[in-house]
């Protein structure tokens, strides 16, 4: 229960972030947020990361959907039996359902973090939250995963 609270938490935040954004700064401009760093750049994104599959919002719509689902499937069956395996579910839950949000209300993903110290897409909170999710998964996956399993396996 505590990871499902961890993950509303974060699409809460998200989705307050995305609010204020798309409340207080026009379509494409930039303000500045972190000194040479990152700026809040107001943008929509119709497609997918890096912009691919643009204009596809309703498909990835569905994926997110989808990803949801079995993400949050697998956290009831506690597929991963350990608290790093059950965080990175939680993150990627939230990156999914705080995306899957801005798609189905508004036909697009508000993004609004851009690094000005490299070149790089403007993303958000719930990409954050699916990326690191991702990391810490496969970090889990091959460090701790079989460790977990076998102590949840061992009645001693």
């Amino acid at each position: 229960m505590l990871y499902y609270l961890l993950s509303i938490c974060l699409v809460g935040i998200d989705q307050l972030v995305k609010w204020w954004v798309r409340e207080n700064i026009s379509l494409g401009q930039s303000i500045p947020f972190i000194p040479h760093v990152m700026d809040l750049t107001y943008t929509q994104n119709t497609g997918a990361a890096f912009s691919s599959f643009s204009g596809m919002t309703w498909l990835l719509a569905l994926v997110s959907l989808g990803a949801s689902v079995v993400v949050a499937v697998l956290m009831a069956r506690n597929f991963f039996p350990g608290k790093w395996g059950k965080l990175s579910l939680s993150l990627i839950l939230a990156g999914a359902a705080g995306n899957l949000i801005d798609r189905a209300l508004l036909g697009f993903v508000t993004d609004m973090l851009q690094t000005t110290f490299m070149e790089f897409a403007v993303f958000n909170v719930a990409d954050i939250c699916v990326v690191a999710g991702g990391f810490l998964m496969a970090g889990y996956v091959l460090l701790r995963w079989d460790k977990d399993r076998e102590a949840q396996d061992d009645p001693a």
